[in-house]
């Protein structure tokens, strides 16, 4: 066999692989498409659960885990106290660190502003369980678990519990509409096959540089078209990246893979669940995929605080755990989970993805190793190759020839994808979806609503679209092939193949090199000096003890609630 005649053998074994995931990869990207363009474009309808018999109303417990200042924090916190959802069926928790973090005046605003809930603050430094030195509890290192324990811990068993990250805004009726879909309620009091869990399709919107600092009013925070200089694009432009990345891959393959529900695909933003099944599914006892060794690491969410992916690993447990009668995970279409962005660096950016692609790459590694082939630049390249080259190596097919190049059929094909793209990214910031009423903040109302964001040119799209898709290859490298180490919530940690974190104390400048860079302070649109939202809260001054720390029971075991007054 000549050298001719073995290339050619070796190019008729890639393309063919290379033409079944060409057809199958457009096939997955209609279905996420489809269900864009049938749930997100008009309010979903009103929710059930909140009409039933106050008896038959299953009870929420609300955690929001709170680090730093925000972009929009308080309008993001305060969406939790305006659903749609009986009062007396809310309990509502804020959970901090400790009183020093930036965000804690806003918090005791906030409980202010809406009094009669039941809603406190719960600071991690005055946990009694946590720091009890008598009955030390073995928590691992994520800082995020060790953060929502107590409210987790403190909410009854029959509870349903609902973890929404700070920085989402979510609208009135979607509390009504997840207990819908977890329980299984339908309208004309139908009952339909209840879920493990469900959660939302989450939604960037960069607002930097459009009155970041401002109160809510007409227009704040909605994007407008501006000129940025290269410095600029450079200490901002990530947020514009991370933009695009959610409007257009992440959320049709977020559709997608959520509406065959062949494996679980959360990101975390927004999710509820039944505290009875993750009790007693974290129970070796009762979950015969768990080892009798893992009874060592609690109950509940406390079993994954040595897990830095800890909304994958809860999703992917009650996936697997044998719950008779219910199906695995929902998507709430419809509702979305809006996160405000400002003043993200590049950086910043690239740091976030390859902190979720090291953690990704050890619980989902088959999907994390071809991911690079789901993005435009290498799937048009898998895809040019397998057009030109089959019709010749298969002429007993009678394939017509394609009357391109292959670099003619890669650009045709990038720029199909790229205007398609532009339609998905444009249906989800329209937010046609949105209930919108006097208390939707600006960046939530989208482009179809009076008062709302302002469509981005195509003189501003298109480089955000080339910026995430040349960065995409090069980041995934780095992320899956050249480091195990992150940085998260100002912490470091090695990811280890067992899907496990271990904390670093001391980092190298070599590890550092190699680490995912850490959000800085500054770059969420507030600096030491801003207020937040123009609601006059200013970062407090760091406390300082003259003798050391103060052991937890010499500190006041300060609580807030919601009818204004620090409790003991």
């Amino acid at each position: 066999m000549s050298v001719t005649d073995t290339l050619r053998a070796y190019a008729a074994y890639a393309a063919v692989p290379a033409a079944i995931w060409s057809f199958f990869l457009p096939v997955v990207q209609l279905i996420g498409i489809y269900k864009i363009f049938r749930y997100y474009s008009s309010p979903p309808p009103k929710a059930v659960s909140p009409t039933l018999d106050k008896d038959k109303i299953p009870h929420i417990t609300i955690i929001r885990p709170v680090k730093d200042l925000e972009p929009r924090l308080y309008e993001c916190l305060a969406s939790t106290f305006r659903q749609d959802y009986p009062r007396d069926k809310l309990t509502l928790r804020f959970c901090v660190d400790d009183e020093g973090d930036p965000a804690y005046p806003l918090l005791e605003r906030l409980l202010g502003d809406f009094p009669g809930f039941d809603a406190r603050i719960l600071v991690e430094e005055y946990d009694p369980v946590l720091n009890d030195p008598e009955h030390p509890t073995k928590l691992g290192p994520n800082p995020k678990i060790r953060n929502v324990s107590r409210a987790y811990r403190e909410a009854k068993g029959d509870d349903l519990i609902w973890i929404i990250d700070c920085n989402v805004w979510i609208g009135r009726g979607v509390a009504g509409r997840m207990v819908d879909k977890l329980e299984g309620y339908a309208p004309g009091g139908k009952r339909v096959k209840p879920y493990k869990f469900v959660h939302q399709l989450p939604l960037v919107v960069d607002i930097s540089g459009v009155e970041e600092h401002g109160s809510q009013a007409e227009g704040a925070g909605a994007p407008r078209s501006e000129r940025w200089t290269w410095r600029d694009v450079w200490a901002r432009g990530g947020g514009r990246l991370e933009e695009m990345f959610m409007a257009t891959t992440h959320a049709k393959f977020y559709s997608a893979i959520n509406t065959v529900g062949v494996a679980p695909c959360i990101v975390g933003k927004s999710n509820m669940f039944r505290k009875a099944h993750l009790d007693r599914y974290t129970d070796p006892g009762e979950n015969p995929h768990l080892r009798p060794q893992d009874a060592e690491r609690g109950r509940g969410i406390d079993f994954f605080s040595s897990y830095i992916c800890e909304d994958h690993l809860i999703g992917d447990l009650l996936w697997r755990a044998p719950i008779p009668g219910h199906r695995n995970h929902g998507l709430v279409f419809g509702d979305l989970a809006v996160q405000p962005m400002a003043g993200m660096p590049v950086g910043a950016y690239w740091g976030r993805r390859v902190r979720w692609l090291r953690v990704r790459k050890w619980t989902v590694m088959a999907a994390t190793l071809v991911e690079p082939c789901v993005e435009s630049l290498v799937y048009n390249l898998l895809c040019s190759f397998a057009l030109t080259t089959i019709p010749g190596l298969f002429p007993g097919l009678h394939i017509p020839p394609v009357p391109l190049s292959g670099p003619s059929c890669w650009l045709l094909g990038v720029s199909i994808w790229m205007v398609v793209d532009r339609i998905v990214y444009r249906k989800l910031h329209a937010c046609q979806s949105v209930e919108v009423d006097e208390n939707t903040p600006a960046f939530a109302m989208g482009t179809s609503h009076p008062g709302g964001a302002h469509l981005r040119p195509l003189s501003e799209w298109l480089p955000a679209w080339f910026g995430r898709e040349i960065l995409a290859l090069p980041i995934w490298t780095w992320a899956v092939l050249l480091g195990t180490t992150v940085t998260w919530r100002k912490k470091h940690f090695r990811v280890m193949p067992n899907m496990s974190v271990v904390a670093i104390d001391k980092v190298s400048k070599a590890q550092a090199s190699r680490m995912s860079p850490e959000l800085p302070p500054s770059s969420n649109g507030y600096d030491s000096k801003s207020q937040n939202g123009g609601l006059g809260v200013q970062r407090p001054k760091a406390r300082t003890v003259a003798s050391g720390r103060e052991s937890v029971s010499a500190r006041r075991r300060h609580q807030y609630s919601g009818n204004g007054a620090a409790t003991e």
